[in-house]
């Protein structure tokens, strides 16, 4: 009996196959998209600058050049080049003197060649398609790329809000960390306005700041996992004295992912009011988490008020229960935080001790994003902080 002619339908083994094909084709033609935008916006900058420097570098005489530049581009492109955006492609390229443009995208966009195939993309393929991409730039494998090097995965609205950091430090560090962590535009914009390079400087010395400033935020110890202050201007919540824990706890659920983007990398989300039973007593852990990096559990506790000793002696015990109780082999010590709206440095240090205060740590909570002075303020704090005796019993 001969079978039917007809169509089949193709297995899921094959369709997965053409779904990886066409999921890698479009995000690869727009890397290359950005990957081109970002390169003539950087050309154009730099066109503008050479121009200016030919002896004319006068204020008046830029400003006359861009805005006539902007009246003829406007009239055969679009608004995309309005005088502000020409000043800030001009901004582009002289915060990034050395970006590095492989030569063979400079040719294709001075020759307006047509799109090439990469020989990377046959290969991956195996030359099931050929697809019509721009080259996207070699220079750009993690393990080879650096700040100040073009990288695929920076858009052009990256560039725009990298280039409103001044200092080169932190413009570096956020680099590093939005491609890290993979951060959108408006991600990376909310961690430069929420100032967290300054935030993790605090408690480092010039090699931590160098760190930082060439590998980006590194968690080898507890004391690089949290910060002080925690901002959490994300929630929408007013600063006020009637705010209670039950509140705050419901908010920081409520916008779960954003908060663990706060925390840091290695979080992961276990429980939320965990209850403990110890002879009859009833008690509730607010949030429980698990760092991946460390391998141990986090204890977070939250305070709206000013932190107290019995604040960290209850934080104490939660620390100490999971420690004997839920730790098992090949987890770190469990790490304790109190966030909360204030505290008195002294009084963590007398009641914690030298020991306990490597695993245990108090955090203040903003609600709004604190400004350069704010930080300074919590910065002067910290150093007087660590410059107090640390000896519990005095001097003898």
């Amino acid at each position: 009996m001969k079978r039917k002619k007809g169509i089949s339908r193709p297995s899921l083994p094959m369709y997965e196959r053409i779904r990886q094909i066409l999921d890698f084709a479009k995000s690869t033609v727009a890397r290359s998209v950005n990957t081109t935008q970002v390169v003539a916006n950087w050309l154009i900058g730099r066109e503008i600058v050479e121009e200016e420097q030919k002896g004319r570098a006068r204020a008046e005489y830029g400003k006359r050049l861009i805005e006539n530049l902007s009246k003829r581009l406007v009239k055969d492109f679009g608004r995309g080049f309005a005088v502000r955006n020409l000043e800030t492609f001009r901004a582009f390229y002289l915060g990034y003197p050395e970006l590095v443009i492989p030569h063979a995208l400079r040719a294709e966009l001075a020759d307006h060649r047509s799109a090439v195939i990469r020989p990377a993309v046959r290969s991956e393929l195996k030359d099931t398609v050929l697809l019509p991409v721009p080259v996207i730039p070699h220079a750009v494998s993690t393990k080879s790329w650096k700040p100040g090097v073009l990288h695929p995965n920076l858009s052009w609205t990256h560039y725009r809000v990298l280039l409103r950091v001044d200092k080169a430090a932190a413009r570096a560090f956020y680099e590093i960390e939005a491609i890290k962590n993979n951060w959108a535009a408006r991600e990376l914009e909310r961690q430069i306005n929420s100032l967290l390079y300054e935030r993790l400087a605090m408690s480092r010395d010039k090699k931590g700041l160098m760190r930082l400033a060439v590998k980006g935020h590194e968690v080898q110890k507890p004391t690089d996992v949290f910060k002080d202050p925690v901002v959490m201007e994300f929630l929408g919540l007013p600063e006020s004295p009637r705010l209670v824990e039950t509140d705050l706890e419901q908010a920081l659920i409520n916008n779960l992912q954003i908060f663990l983007l706060e925390l840091g990398k290695g979080f992961a989300f276990v429980a939320r009011q965990e209850r403990l039973t110890l002879d009859g007593d009833h008690f509730y852990i607010d949030l429980v988490f698990y760092h991946t990096i460390l391998k141990c559990y986090v204890i977070i506790d939250l305070k709206t008020g000013k932190l107290s000793h019995q604040d960290l002696g209850q934080l104490q015990l939660y620390v100490n229960y999971y420690d004997r109780e839920r730790r098992t082999e090949g987890d770190g010590p469990t790490l304790g935080l109190i966030l909360c709206a204030d505290k008195n440095d002294a009084v963590v240090r007398y009641t914690l001790g030298a020991d306990q205060r490597k695993t245990i740590f108090a955090s203040r909570y903003k609600l709004h994003l604190p400004s350069e002075a704010e930080l300074r303020a919590e910065l002067r704090r910290e150093v007087r902080a660590l410059s107090a005796p640390t000896n519990m019993g005095g001097a003898k």
